[in-house]
């Protein structure tokens, strides 16, 4: 009993982190002009890294570790597939940003100039994200109380 709590506790945190995160990170991204703005980035970038970590081992763990409805309730119903489906579409529209972002890091670093030009772009693809982050919220919902099953 305490293990599904504990990681369905970690899973949902993971959520406010995550949200948060990329929300900043977006808003961040659209007002950076100057350098120090980079440390905010930097930091929103590193806690949606975080939130991403924390879902997919505790969701992974819940679906196929047999603590929670079993992986046979989860690998027959829609609803999940479309979930995992949003998590990898999240996952593919974040390399181009995972890149940029560590270039930036790197260049920041050594005391270079950063192109802030792809700034505006990566605030658009970061508030995409947030907005399949919620969709991804009603469809968990939908799987708890046993739509599409």
């Amino acid at each position: 009993m305490t293990v599904p709590w504990v990681l369905a506790s970690v899973h949902l945190l993971a959520l406010g982190i995550g949200l948060g995160a990329v929300f900043t990170r977006a808003r961040s991204l659209q007002t950076v002009r100057q350098r120090p703005r980079l440390r905010t980035i930097f930091l929103a970038d590193a806690f949606w890294g975080l939130a991403a970590i924390l879902w997919l081992g505790t969701g992974l763990w819940r679906a196929f570790g047999g603590v929670e409805k079993g992986t046979q309730y989860y690998l027959h119903n829609p609803l999940f597939h479309a979930k995992l489906g949003l998590f990898v579409l999240i996952l593919l529209l974040e390399i181009w940003p995972m890149i940029t972002l560590i270039r930036w890091r790197l260049e920041a670093r050594r005391g270079e100039p950063v192109s802030l030009a792809p700034a505006q772009r990566m605030a658009q693809l970061s508030y995409l994200e947030a907005l399949l982050v919620v969709v991804i919220i009603f469809l968990a919902t939908g799987i708890a109380r046993g739509l599409g099953s």
